[in-house]
């Protein structure tokens, strides 16, 4: 045998071993997604950094609080031995608890047996433990929500039953502050379900710097509607009502008061006459007697900040905004000099920092450019520099920036490549850097104030290496052209072992909802490895961020106002048809799988866009924003009675008619936030009209579906259903 066929015979061998080891790659499945586990990637708890910046404290496998050096991250020394964590000798320590400071260091307040209220609230049964005496106390015999040190830790407020209470560790006594609080009527010192679900606060009481003070909310939800589901699982179930406002119905009345500790007197404070507004922050401002209001009209779209003299009651306004379209709800900061405060607004067109005086004149624009300010970490007064993470080198990614106070000698301080996010310690000499992309687990590591990283804490190697013995298909980051020539971003998985000659099926994953997006260079998750699923079986994943969605403008982002679903939907047929011109593609068979907002679209993909899609999955949709809360809602589409004709041309419900391709409607008959009534009336609609669909339901489950039986379950319905429907 000569040279040169020798040289041929090893190369065909060296094919063969390498496409039988390809070959023999294991393929994804459920199974290792959702129960199993074998792809999940594990995190850092973060840090609770010391008030000196230079220590900070974790707890350790055995439940020990350990306080560690952010310089060397080495052990310091040992805060709180999970031993000493009992009320006496004969009991066992507590176990499964978190913990927070006090303002001084000199205790802890420890918190068990968590009991979830809605997406954040939760109630627990709270301990203090003093680092000096080293003793337990258990103030409070029953679960209660909220609990907050005062600023000198010698009292604790919190709220139960719907009224506000403190405790006086010194007295060893119990004060009521209201009692006026009654469930589903009443609420002090905690919030509504719309302002916990759609402003995020739940936490309704401040303390005052000085702990002499605490401002709270009161709620009178009196005249608000009430939702009602049932619990399976008994005889006969049980009924949970709550109060839901929905687009156009009546809200909670605020009231805003503070109680002052030393004279036991309750005070009134003066937000105006009108009441069908929202308050959807309240501040102290560096002096303890001057409480800063956030005060929003029902629209959305007029933003003022109200200073008011937390004795008197008496407020001023300082600040207005006001938008053609809608605000959201902006963070604020007041300076430790008491004179001037920064907020966020998108006044030119992008969402910066500006910083004006404490009686509301503009010092000066901080951050500017064709650019998103997305998280504002703080400022670092002493060396007057703040640090933000920022759309400015990308839209799909995020990367940080320490930026002086007057807005010059921006520096970016992350480096890798994807989405980084910073937790920054108490004095910004050092920060926990998040970083993933697309396709790599979240890294994280320590970072001194100029992003120098000073040690790896976690960098999923042994997920990165189990993914490297698997057939991947890599996530591609790129941009997809709307009908008028708009970018947009966009992501795609192609099948496993593409062959551009082949024709393969597209399943488009979505949520579309306003300032959102989902075609980000960050890790996904779970999703990332079903989709990885599909592709081993010869799908295409296509993911679009359409008009409506965020980090582009705010032009990009309002543009949708009024007639939420016309443009995004429009955007995801047009794309889809541009998908279907492709010779790899095969146009007759092109799918969408959306949650929430993205089950609203889907649902409008596979009736508005009934002659494109063939198949889609819609996961616990809005089918209606009439069925929807009212903040959501109100503000990009106004009330139904103002704005009819925007509320039906793109609900789902009214198109119906127009369904031709197979449709899965999934949906938690426990979802609190997107009611499973979406579901039963777009069936109700479907049945009436002669229209065939597939439907699943998971009892006394809530938006998220979750449980990993549950979760397994539900992503084998939809991983059959796309097989046998696309």
């Amino acid at each position: 045998m000569d040279m040169k066929n020798k040289i041929i015979i090893s190369l065909c061998l060296c094919v063969s071993v390498v496409t039988l080891y390809a070959q023999q790659k294991p393929l994804i499945t459920l199974e290792d997604i959702y129960t199993k586990g074998i792809f999940s990637s594990k995190g850092v708890a973060g840090f609770n950094s010391m008030k000196d910046g230079k220590f900070y404290c974790a707890q350790d496998e055995n439940e020990n609080i350990i306080k560690y050096s952010f310089a060397t991250g080495k052990v310091v020394d040992t805060l709180v031995r999970k031993s000493d964590l009992k009320l006496n000798e004969s009991e066992k320590p507590l176990t499964g608890f978190g913990f927070k400071w006090s303002d001084d260091e000199t205790k802890l307040l420890l918190e068990t047996d968590f009991k979830a209220g809605y997406r954040h609230s939760y109630k627990a049964i709270f301990y203090v433990y003093d680092l000096k005496s080293k003793k337990l106390l258990k103030p409070i015999n029953e679960p209660v929500m909220l609990a907050d040190f005062s600023p000198d830790a010698s009292k604790i407020a919190y709220t139960k039953e719907n009224n506000l209470f403190y405790f006086d560790l010194g007295l060893n006594k119990e004060v009521q502050i209201t009692s006026d609080g009654k469930i589903n009527n009443i609420i002090n010192g905690s919030t509504d379900w719309v302002y916990e679900e759609e402003f995020a606060i739940w936490k309704g009481f401040n303390w005052s710097p000085k702990g002499d003070k605490i401002a709270f909310y009161r709620f009178d939800e009196s005249g608000v509607k009430e939702y009602e589901m049932a619990i399976y699982g008994k005889l006969y179930p049980e009924q949970t009502k709550f109060k839901y406002p929905k687009a156009g119905e009546t809200n909670s009345i605020i009231h805003i008061y503070t109680f002052d500790l030393v004279s036991n007197k309750k005070q009134l404070i003066n937000i105006g006459a009108e009441t069908d507004i929202y308050i959807p922050r309240i501040q102290w401002t560096k002096d303890n007697n001057t409480l800063c209001i956030q005060r929003m009209n029902r629209l959305q779209n007029k933003l003022e900040l109200l200073l008011a003299n937390a004795s008197s009651g008496e407020s001023k306004v300082i600040f207005t905004e006001e938008n053609k379209y809608y605000l959201d709800v902006p963070e604020l900061t007041f300076l430790n000099d008491g004179k001037s405060f920064i907020i966020n607004s998108e006044r030119d067109g992008w969402n910066h920092l500006y910083q004006f005086d404490i009686n509301g004149k503009l010092i000066k624009q901080i951050t500017k450019g064709n650019w998103d300010v997305d998280q504002f970490y703080g400022v670092d007064e002493k060396k007057k520099i703040i640090y933000v993470s920022t759309s400015e080198v990308n839209s799909t990614q995020r990367y940080v920036y320490a930026i002086s106070l007057d807005g010059k000698n921006k520096k970016q301080i992350t480096t890798r490549k994807g989405w980084n996010n910073a937790t920054f310690n108490s004095d910004f000499s050092f920060f926990l850097l998040s970083n993933s992309s697309i396709n790599s687990p979240s890294y994280y590591s320590l970072c001194d104030a100029n992003g120098k990283e000073l040690r790896v804490l976690e960098d999923n190697k042994m997920l990165v290496e189990k993914i490297n013995n698997y057939s991947i298909s890599l996530a591609e980051i790129t941009t997809f052209k709307n009908a008028y020539n708009e970018e947009l971003n966009t992501f795609t998985i192609k099948p496993t072992n593409f062959d551009a000659s082949k024709k393969y099926p597209v399943l488009m994953y979505v949520y579309g909802g306003p300032g959102h997006q989902l075609a980000v260079d960050r890790w996904m998750g779970g999703n990332y490895f079903w989709f990885q699923l599909l592709a081993q079986k010869g799908y295409m994943i296509v993911c679009v961020d359409g008009r409506g969605t965020g980090f582009k403008g705010e032009a990009f982002k309002k543009c949708t106002y009024l007639q939420l679903g016309k443009f995004e939907i429009e955007d995801q047929i047009f794309v889809a048809k541009e998908l279907g011109k492709l010779p790899y593609v095969d146009a007759s068979r092109i799918g969408m799988f959306g949650w929430s907002f993205g089950g609203y679209m889907s649902s409008l993909a596979i009736s508005k866009g009934a002659d494109v899609f063939k198949s889609v999955i819609a996961v616990a949709p809005v089918t209606n924003w009439r069925y929807y809360d009212n903040i959501y809602t109100e503000r990009f589409m106004r009330t139904p009675t103002e704005n009819a004709k925007g509320y039906d041309d793109n609900s789902p419900i009214n198109h119906v008619e127009k369904i031709k391709g197979n449709y899965l409607l999934i949906h938690g008959t426990a979802d609190d936030n997107v009611h499973f009534q979406n579901s039963v009336e777009m069936v109700n609609a479907m049945i009436n009209k002669g229209v065939k669909f597939d439907s699943e339901y998971y009892p006394n489950k809530n938006h998220g579906i979750g449980g990993a039986k549950t979760r397994l379950h539900l992503y084998d319905r939809m991983t059959r259903f796309i097989l046998e429907k696309l």
